[in-house]
């Protein structure tokens, strides 16, 4: 008896909407701008399930206008959905051409949704003697299981669960899956506006149907019911049965079942690699093949045994992938067509196994010399090193990459003594110093810094590969892996292929083979050297080539002298203040429990939310995440911190919490041993707007609103008594720079009379002499001055004051009749924005805006205020920029003793030799004040003392 057939039925919205926010915190945007995560999360599932499940019939099902008569039932339902992202509009129409290219059927209605489709073709399927398995993480299938239909749930993390009716009768308590209907119309679903029956929630649901077994038999017996309860629910019977009605999975419609329609058939492969490659889907392209190739071995083992019978020469199964031989073993049979199988190589990508070249390591002696002689006769060149680790300022040199010209490189190991390492870098330092040379590179702070523990200083013009991409394309990612799959058509080899993946068994790059090195490593640089090729025109054709020169360059060199220095930190103290740290969060502790009535885990977001929304009943209806738990996220939670001392506490503790494991108890860890400082990493490419990030530690995030926050900064001091801390701190910098772009002449008037500017804004919008102004009319002009630039409404304002909504909005009003021009330039901005796609600060700097016309009012919104702050933000981390260089080469040019250590936001910290403080803060001052002339003047606040908190 043969094994009985399988139908796969997907639920096409429900794994659309799911990959789109697996990538929600890192969306997929392509070199088009196109953000491609809701089609890349969609695909990775449904060729996740094809090659575990390998079904024989399958079939998409999509929604077509909603449900028309769920809408005549209830005119609410749904009504409380968010707009669809436009992302997930775009990627729709993609996922159906690359549907039909996989000839996989796409089963639509009009008028239904897809669960009313995959419901019908499931009970149909049943009909035939199929086993149907309907592919989709929403509960509301569960009503249709049966011993034949199944759930086929993708799971957080990875993989995959099936219920069927035991695990359904687990899950919602039931005897029968149809009781699932009755569960959720006695609960009701906010995600479909299902009303349910008032009071009702998951655990009364469950326990009415053990007792009653259904909605009906419950309405007849509300007179068992007690209190509150029985009239709820007696008031409410209409309501409960259209919410049965509402949550009843239709098997009516009107779509047909015919099993060839759904066998999985051969797709078209040159079809769906094209639509891949104009995605510039690198990794799904090999997906894709390996998954409609998986049977490739058993294919090459039965050659293998004909070859050994006719003595033909035996065949690898890479060759007969690449000839086309078993590639479509997942349907059983022969490809039809060797033509459409010879176009697959054109979209295969490039790897150093599949493509001509020659790299050569360089031995020792007068090899060595010839190489040198050679490298110091050319005028651009590509080098890479190879080190032991990550961390620059322990790393040692495996050896060093060099490329000059495309598809050939050099590869210089070197010693693991050091002695004859440095020996051997010395023969390089003319290469490295002269100044004629070109030096080419794919993040070469890195690179510069190593050399530097060799005592080896980088001259020359630079050109960074990363920082290249990162001015022509912001939203994408810059690692090399990924610009190479993108701009070349090119997989390089990957680190884990050498050293394996991180973990105690990893190994170091000193354990790899020779041959391995010079493959991997002078790959490297010449996939960047013709990298830069391709970035140099672009950078040329986005007019970011002046602000490649001219800033993210000098300020690579600057940023690299700024890690290597490090800051001095005070442990001592930072030990002392983790205990007074503990003892605030155990008073914290103590307050909250009494207030709770019980102990529970405060760091558990499911046992606060029961805590305070089922116990405590805060609120009437509390929002509920994705997983069914209560939200209990600092927004929800902020909103009710007025009216509540417990959430107050709650939100004290989080933060006290998070101060001491993020940084008093994080930061002496992360001393540097070798150097006895605390070394942060800059990140020009991470922030679209141009801003630096810190990393490793982070200390552009030390909290600074609170007390607690602010010691953290009492840690960081001079190297020694000789020292002395210097911050300077542009003064209202975004509002100076949004003046001057406006032009608007009663703000530039302020800032030239050296006015406050909130206490100048107050007396304006609220009418009332400058010296009149109260405080809390400066505070709310000066939280309006700053929301002007983040695009505040009138409901946000009144959440950051103590005006009510309309007080607020009038108060916007008149701040733009106050600033007439502000408006004009925000209307300006948006309507550059709309017409070419992007903003720019005062250097060029652009941010891309794809969004900008989006027919989605919620994420247009989002742009256009983007479209408004980031000329703004970007033009500050400009001139801030700009700043650093100055004053970097005024301190390298006068051989001062004095170093600059931190940037965060627009404050720069200096560790300053006490004999040059006047001198150093003149320099520093002008320089950051002159740094851009705009229509207002730029003001610096400077500080001194014995840490930086002081200096503040």
């Amino acid at each position: 008896m043969s094994e009985q057939k399988r139908l796969f039925l997907v639920d096409a919205y429900a794994l659309i909407f799911r990959g789109y926010y697996a990538f929600i915190k890192n969306p997929r945007i392509n070199s088009k701008g196109l953000d491609t995560s809701a089609i890349m999360g969609f695909m990775n599932s449904l060729l996740d399930v094809i090659k575990r499940e390998r079904p024989d019939h399958l079939a998409v099902c999509f929604d077509k206008g909603g449900s028309v008569d769920r809408v005549e039932m209830f005119s609410e339902y749904k009504a409380n959905r968010d707009a669809t992202p436009e992302a997930i509009k775009i990627a729709v129409p993609y996922i159906c051409e690359i549907l039909k290219a996989m000839h996989i059927p796409i089963m639509v209605k009009e008028g239904y949704e897809a669960d009313d489709v995959i419901g019908t073709l499931a009970k149909k399927a049943e009909i035939e003697g199929y086993k149907t398995f309907m592919v989709t993480p929403d509960k509301d299938f569960a009503q249709l299981v049966s011993d034949n239909i199944f759930m086929y749930r993708p799971v957080f993390g990875g993989g995959y669960e099936t219920w069927g009716i035991p695990e359904v009768q687990k899950k919602f308590e039931v005897e029968r899956p149809e009781q699932v209907i009755d569960f959720l119309g006695m609960m009701g679903d906010s995600s479909d506006n299902i009303p349910g029956l008032p009071g009702v929630g998951e655990k009364t649901a469950k326990k009415f149907l053990a007792a009653y077994g259904s909605m009906e038999n419950l309405l007849a017996n509300t007179h068992e019911l007690k209190g509150k309860m029985r009239e709820k629910v007696e008031a409410s019977k209409e309501l409960g049965m259209l919410s049965k009605q509402l949550a009843t999975i239709m098997l009516d419609v009107p779509v047909e079942f015919d099993e060839k329609d759904f066998e999985m058939s051969e797709p078209d492969i040159e079809a769906v690699t094209h639509l891949f490659q104009e995605l510039e889907f690198r990794r799904l392209i090999d997906n894709f093949l390996k998954t409609f190739t998986s049977e490739d071995t058993a294919a090459s083992n039965e050659l293998s045994d004909a070859s050994k019978a006719d003595n033909t020469p035996k065949t690898t199964a890479k060759e007969q992938i690449s000839a086309g031989s078993g590639q479509f073993s997942l349907f059983g049979g022969e490809p039809s067509s060797v033509s459409k199988l010879e176009t697959v190589s054109e979209y295969t990508r490039k790897t150093a196994e599949t493509s001509s070249h020659f790299y050569q390591s360089v031995a020792s002696g007068m090899a060595t010399k010839l190489f040198i002689k050679n490298l110091m006769n050319q005028t651009s060149v590509c080098f890479d090193t190879e080190t032991t680790g990550l961390n620059p300022l322990t790393a040692e040199l495996v050896g060093i990459a060099f490329s000059w010209e495309v598809g050939k490189g050099f590869y210089l190991p070197f010693p693991e003594n050091k002695d004859a390492a440095q020996e051997l870098i010395e023969q390089l330092r003319s290469f490295f110093e002269a100044e004629h040379i070109e030096k080419i590179g794919q993040n070469l702070k890195y690179d510069i810094k190593v050399l530097r523990k060799y005592n080896i200083k980088v001259k020359g013009k630079l050109f960074d590969t990363m920082l290249a991409h990162y001015l022509i394309n912001p939203d994408m990612r810059h690692n090399m892996d990924v610009l190479a799959e993108t701009y070349l058509n090119y997989t390089p080899i990957s680190i884990t292929e050498l050293i394996g993946k991180k973990g105690k068994n990893q190994l170091s790059m000193r354990d790899v083979p020779l041959e391995k090195q010079t493959e991997y490593a002078v790959e490297d640089t010449d996939i960047t050297l013709q990298l830069k090729e391709h970035f140099t025109k672009e950078l040329s054709e986005a007019n970011t080539q002046k602000l490649f020169d001219e800033i993210e360059i000098p300020l690579l060199r600057v940023l690299a002298d700024m890690e290597l220095e490090g800051i001095n930190l005070d442990t001592e103290f930072l030990n002392s203040l983790s205990v007074e740290l503990n003892n605030d969060i155990a008073n914290l502790e103590k307050k909250i429990y009494e207030a709770a009535g019980e102990e529970f885990n405060i760091a558990s977001p499911k046992q606060m939310g029961i805590i305070l929304f089922e116990k405590l009943k805060l609120i009437d209806k509390p929002k509920k995440t994705k997983t069914g738990q209560y939200a209990t996220g600092e927004d929800i939670l902020s909103y009710l911190a007025k009216d509540h001392e417990i959430i107050r506490n709650i939100l004290d503790y989080r933060g006290l919490a998070k101060l001491k494991s993020t940084y008093v108890d994080a930061l002496p860890l992360q001393v540097e041993p070798s150097t006895g400082r605390v070394h942060t990493d800059y990140m020009q490419t991470v922030a679209a707007t141009g801003r630096l990030s810190s990393n490793n530690p982070n200390l552009q995030n030390i909290p600074i609103r609170t007390e607690r926050g602010r010691q953290v900064r009492k840690a960081f001091i001079p190297r020694n008594e000789d020292y002395t801390l210097l911050a300077a701190d542009y003064s209202q910098i975004e509002l100076r720079i949004i003046a001057a772009l406006s032009e608007e002449e009663n703000m530039i008037q302020a800032f030239n009379n050296g006015e406050d500017i909130h206490a100048s804004t107050a007396s304006k919008v609220f009418n009332v002499p400058l010296n009149e102004v109260t405080r809390e009319q400066r505070s709310n002009a000066k939280t309006v001055n700053f929301g002007i630039i983040y695009g505040v409404s009138a409901f946000g304002l009144s959440n950051q004051t103590d005006l009510s909504r309309t007080e607020a909005k009038e108060l916007i009003d008149t701040y733009y009749t106050t600033y007439p021009k502000l408006r004009n330039y925000i209307s300006k901005q948006i309507d550059f924005a709309r017409d070419h796609g992007y903003v720019q600060t005062v250097l060029g700097r652009r941010r891309y805006l794809k969004d900008i016309n989006s027919r989605n009012a919620v994420v247009r919104g989002a742009a256009e205020r983007n479209a408004i702050n980031a000329p703004i933000q970007g033009s500050a981390a400009d001139i801030i920029k700009i700043a650093m260089i100055n004053i970097h080469n005024k301190l390298v040019t006068n051989n001062y003793k004095t170093k600059m250590l931190l940037q965060v936001h627009d404050e720069l910290v200096f560790d300053v030799y006490k004999p040059e403080l006047e001198t150093i803060k003149t320099l520093v001052k002008t320089e950051m004040e002159k740094a851009f002339k705009l229509k207002v003047p730029l003001d610096v606040d400077l500080d001194v003392g014995d840490n930086w908190l002081e200096a503040h």
